[in-house]
């Protein structure tokens, strides 16, 4: 049998740190694998935490995180094997890095319920970069996109999460917006396409002339915080962007820092953060793009439990079951803009939500309105 790797690190149990073994001395019924992060990153990880935890202490169930040792499919899969062998009836798992880890374990584990956030499970390695098919699976067989029904696949509408930003970002004054995403996987790219067609409708509403708000528009290579992520975020702001949305993981704290900086000369610098409402992580954060990653892990340990309802299929959480949107709860949420209001917000939420505002998912279909040399009414320099 299989050697199962210990866990880099300790993990944390209702405030208590323990040393993760292969032992078992006591078992934890729900657990989550983090993608190297910790469950306190202010974004994926934690938001997916707080779901599980509140779950737990609501039903009075044991619960457990695994930390792996590093960003591969071979430590997602030994870190949910340690938690299955600790008595995990559920593993949560926070992002699309899961999905070839997923697509194994749950075949090998028949009797244990994977909830995999943002991904579906399939055993493609590699894309071809020419015709954007399958090159390389995990086993050297064909493509499998196949969802066991212990899977439990949940996507989120990211391009309307990013139009409400867009949209706020124009309805409150700016008109010199900045996108930063880590990189260019669909969630990240769903939540820049959206941003534009926001900000795009907010200037239609305001009948600003045509290419009166500009965008500049790129992709940081990761979702790490580093120097140089601030120091491209510091230029944008110092060429006069004045709100950078961040959909970046753990570098969104990198544009922060920037901001924070320009804010100590005395100068105006906001960022729009991402996932989970990330205004306590900094002053400058004007609102957040957000997800319901608690509500959905919550929602579906319910369906499992409580309803026994089988997996097998994925699902897509958007306005109409508010799965996405701002951080709304109050008027407090809104205190760091000047003109935009809950009043505002809420009623382009309605209208999206009723499909009366449609935003679009596919970027070829954005091409020419959005990223056109001239003729729009926001003109996107993309980077």
């Amino acid at each position: 049998m299989k050697k199962t790797r210990l866990l880099a690190g300790v993990v944390l149990l209702a405030g208590i740190m323990l040393s993760v073994t292969g032992c078992r001395d006591k078992t934890y019924k729900l657990a989550l694998v983090t993608d190297v992060g910790t469950i306190n990153d202010k974004s994926f990880n934690q938001g997916a935490w707080e779901g599980m935890e509140k779950y737990a202490k609501d039903k009075k169930m044991s619960y457990q995180y695994y930390q792996p040792k590093s960003q591969t499919t071979a430590d997602y899969v030994d870190s949910a094997k340690v938690a299955i062998e600790n008595g995990a009836e559920v593993v949560v798992t926070p992002g699309f890095l899961f999905e070839n880890a997923i697509w194994q374990l749950q075949t090998e584990h028949p009797d244990v319920k994977f909830i995999l956030l943002d991904g579906s499970p399939h055993n493609v390695v590699e894309w071809d970069k020419e015709t954007g098919e399958p090159s390389v699976t995990l086993d050297d067989g064909e493509a499998n996109f196949d969802i066991k029904d212990n899977v439990y696949s949940i996507f989120y509408a990211e391009e309307e999460a990013g139009f409400y930003a867009g949209y706020a970002a124009v309805k409150e004054g700016f008109r010199k917006l900045g996108y930063m995403g880590g990189m260019a996987v669909p969630a990240v790219v769903r939540f820049g396409i959206g941003y534009i067609q926001g900000a795009k409708y907010a200037a239609e509403e305001l009948e600003l002339a045509d290419g009166a708000v500009t965008m500049t528009y790129t992709y940081l290579g990761d979702f790490q915080p580093g120097d140089g992520h601030q120091a491209k975020a510091a230029s944008w702001y110092g060429t006069g962007t004045e709100v950078i949305f961040a959909a970046a993981g753990g570098a969104g704290t990198s544009v922060m820092k920037a901001a924070e900086e320009k804010v100590q000369e005395g100068k105006k610098a906001w960022v729009i953060g991402v996932d989970v409402d990330q205004r306590g992580i900094s002053e400058t954060v004007l609102s957040s793009a957000v997800k319901g990653l608690g509500t959905s892990v919550y929602q579906t340990l319910e369906k499992i439990y409580r309803d026994g309802e089988k997996g097998g299929t994925s699902v897509i959480l958007d306005s109409t079951v508010d799965g996405v949107g701002l951080p709304a709860k109050s008027e407090k949420d809104f205190d760091r803009f000047e003109n935009f209001t809950k009043a505002d917000y809420d009623a382009v939420y309605a209208l999206v939500k009723a499909g009366t505002v449609h935003v679009d998912n596919e970027k070829e279909g954005l091409k020419e309105d959005y990223v056109a040399i001239g003729g729009a009414k926001v003109l996107v320099t993309v980077l």
